[in-house]
């Protein structure tokens, strides 16, 4: 293998590599180059630096190739993740995550001293991965000793040598045993089980009901679950029993069959021979729900016979460690993960797989500025993925929870990220690099956006003034690109740091970045919403959250926070994820000289909630809605959208009024209709103060924002008293210099909370 890839670097920069998962090329690729390089005696200028999109996987492909070398970590071999890593001043292999090195390009664009890079899991398509691509490929003219790498799991490789100029391909064959593959059908007919209308879970689990829509709504159809619904309608299974062929006809596509998990887990741990079961779900919702579901039962949650683990990018890396361990004879691990476990990771002693087909995957509607988070069908390369994860040790069993044809209407590869997800956080990577025009650069993408989507990123990043109007980062986009975050959330940060308001702000955005932490068992709806109601006054979901952690906080050092959950319906394991963000946010802001290490300065007006609710209209604008009241109840309107409905998971879904003109809102999601999650109600001055841009209207005292879609009209006095005020806190935001910032930010506060409180419910 080395001797092909050394003749492959003599004539071309770039290599192309393809393997099967578990075929060993993210563990000896990067070693074959570094040996090769040491006996060469270049090992001394040797320096590799090896991507992966997720940070577990960063970390354990690092522990492991340095267990292979019999060192310690940190040696020849280390890693950096965000706020974590290890790495010595002998350290020639690097592992990060994209991101890291997309950071480091922002302070060394021609990463000065590094040899080779590695770019892992291509085949991904991950946003973060196509954008390093473009960025690589205009760096190689200007680094011709440089050599790239790019590994793919897949044989869809020709896509990058193209890309790449026609640069190599090098196959390496990998060893798989046998995977036995059953379809529903199979599963059904050889089981006995049977499939009623009452006993598979929608896939939209706890988010299936609506507050202001008795019916589940159904999901928009994609091209995908169209051609899944053609298939199922020209199969016949005639060569299945009648008992089969029954089930089959009431087989939902939008369902998950918890109960049928249960039931082949049962068969496997009674039946089959040792091996561990990888079960693949959408996402972290339905993992929790069947492992609490597995946990009552009197086999599977026998904790003497079962190991039960669950497996997602949000958990900590030392909960994620425990799925590589290996149980106790006799007992038999069940690992409960999301489409982490297709490629990123490898279990080793998987013997069995459970594929319920789908994958929680982001798409964005670009011309109404909408993106849809929702469970959606894989391709046949991560179903081939997913069967594959039981070969590596022992023949295997797969068990597809999905007809054979339907399998047969996937698409052939999942769309890339950057043709259906928001574009605003790349968009600022590309002006913080100085890469130029963000529309001419992403053109030269591998696949390119579209236009409407880049002009909307790019319009976005203007009304929240994070760009000028020639497209130049501002001072606040400048800031922006040093937090590795949504530019919504970066906001929040900002002013809260600058207004002195930061301890509840780190909540509210470490909140907003993980699962929701409010669980809504179905069986037990009401009692959540009572205990969610506990936290909620004032018609704020985002101050709720904030209530929530702080009750936990305090549960936690009396060491009772895990009852202080089960008694709130709250997830500890969300809990514990904003808790442990706050840190990191806390060392972001450190970084980016915002803040010092003097905690109380910066948590002198934590307590007022007038000026929390301010901060969060702040960032969260131009997520804005009219509240429209009627005789017995109220309605809401955006801009793009018209007339829209609240999550029944929010606190102002259970009001029938809501005392306040305005909702700021955190996401959108449309579903049948379009759906406001985590929303706080705010006063026509906390728009105008905290808002966009204010322009002045055709009649003194008229002021305007979002174009004119927005009015107040009021006496010409008060109106240039919000424009000067307005004036001052943009100023406050652009002043470079912090202790300037934090002195005026005093002032500021003082002024905003004499008009603030003036016309709260103006």
């Amino acid at each position: 293998m080395m001797l092909i890839l050394r003749k492959a670097f003599l004539y071309a920069q770039v290599v192309i590599i393809s393997g099967e998962t578990g075929c060993g090329k993210t563990t000896q690729i990067p070693q074959f180059i570094l040996e090769s390089e040491i006996e060469s005696a270049h090992g001394a200028m040797c320096s590799i630096i090896c991507t992966q999109p997720r940070r577990i996987s960063a970390m354990t492909v690092s522990e492991r190739i340095a267990a292979e070398r019999g060192e310690l970590l940190g040696e020849t071999v280390g890693y950096k993740v965000r706020l974590e890593g290890v790495k010595g001043r002998d350290t020639h292999l690097l592992f990060c995550t994209t991101g890291i090195l997309l950071r480091r390009l922002l302070i060394d664009r021609n990463l000065k001293g590094i040899t080779h890079v590695i770019v892992d899991e291509i085949h991904e398509r991950g946003i973060n991965e196509d954008f390093l691509l473009i960025v690589l490929k205009d760096l190689l003219p200007r680094r011709p000793e440089l050599r790239l790498i790019l590994m793919s799991a897949t044989l869809d490789a020709k896509l990058f040598s193209s890309y790449f100029g026609g640069a190599p391909l090098v196959h390496i064959p990998g060893f798989t045993y046998p995977v036995r593959t059953h379809f529903l059908e199979n599963i059904l007919e050889m089981s006995g089980y049977r499939l009623t209308p009452d006993n598979q879970i929608d896939d939209y689990g706890q988010e299936r009901t609506w507050k202001m829509n008795k019916q589940a709504p159904r999901k928009r159809k994609s091209q995908i679950a169209s051609a899944v619904e053609d298939a199922l309608r020209a199969a016949d299974f005639k060569e299945f029993s009648p008992v089969t062929q029954e089930s089959l006809s009431c087989w939902n596509p939008d369902c998950i069959g918890f109960n049928l998990i249960e039931h082949i887990l049962c068969h496997i741990c009674e039946n089959e021979r040792p091996g561990a079961v990888l079960v693949f779900m959408t996402g972290w919702d339905d993992i929790n729900s069947l492992k609490d579901k597995l946990q009552c039962h009197p086999i599977l949650g026998n904790t003497s016979r079962v190991l039960l683990l669950a497996c997602h990018g949000s958990m900590a890396s030392t909960e994620q460690r425990l799925i590589f361990d290996k149980p106790e004879d006799g007992v038999r691990k069940i690992v409960l993960a999301t489409n982490i476990a297709e490629t990123s990771i490898t279990i080793d002693d998987v013997v069995y797989v459970i594929d319920c087909g789908k994958a929680k995957e982001t798409s964005y509607d670009a011309l109404n500025n909408t993106p849809c988070l929702l469970p959606t069908w894989i391709s046949k390369v991560s179903a081939r993925q997913r069967r594959g994860r039981a070969g590596r040790v022992h023949p295997g069993e797969c068990y597809h929870l999905y007809p054979r044809c339907v399998y047969d209407a996937f698409a052939d590869y999942q769309l890339p990220e950057i043709l259906r997800t928001p574009l605003q956080s790349l968009c600022l990577q590309i002006k913080s690099l100085k890469l130029g025009s963000i529309s001419e650069f992403l053109s030269r993408a591998l696949q390119s956006p579209e236009l409407l989507a880049v002009q909307k990123a790019i319009e976005y990043l203007k009304i929240i003034g994070a760009l000028d109007e020639s497209e130049n980062l501002t001072v606040l986009g400048r800031y922006l690109t040093m937090l590795p975050m949504e530019p919504k959330l970066g906001k929040m940060l900002i002013l809260g740091a600058t207004l002195n308001c930061l301890e509840p702000i780190l909540t509210i955005v470490a909140g907003l970045s993980v699962r929701d932490p409010f669980l809504t068992p179905l069986d037990k709806k009401d009692l959540a919403d009572a205990a969610k109601a506990h936290f909620s006054r004032d018609y704020s979901d985002h101050l709720a959250l904030v209530r929530a952690y702080e009750g936990w906080k305090d549960s936690e050092r009396d060491l009772a926070g895990y009852e202080y959950c089960w008694k709130n319906f709250l997830s500890a394991q969300s809990m514990k994820a904003i808790d442990s963000l706050r840190r990191e946010f806390y060392s972001l802001l450190k970084d980016t000289g915002l803040v010092d290490s003097n905690n109380t300065i910066y948590n002198s007006w934590s307590y007022d909630e007038h000026l929390l609710r301010a901060i969060i209209c702040y960032g969260l604008y131009p997520g804005i809605c009219s509240v429209l009241h009627n005789e017995k109840s109220f309605s809401l309107k955006t801009m793009e959208d018209g007339q829209v409905l609240l999550h029944s998971n929010s606190i102002n879904a259970r009001d029938s009024r809501i005392p306040y003109p305005w909702l700021i809102f955190n996401e959108k999601i449309k579903v049948n209709s379009v759906f406001l999650r985590d929303s706080t109600a705010i006063s026509d001055s906390v728009l105008l103060l905290f808002g966009g841009t204010i322009s002045k209207g055709e009649v003194d005292g008229h002021l305007k924002m979002l174009g004119g879609y927005l009015d107040f009209y009021m006496s010409p006095t008060i109106a240039e008293m919000y424009r000067s005020l307005r004036r001052e806190l943009d100023e406050l935001i652009h002043t470079k210099q912090h202790h300037q910032l934090r002195c005026q930010g005093l002032k500021v506060v003082q002024e905003v909370k004499i008009l603030s409180l003036s016309y709260r419910r103006c």
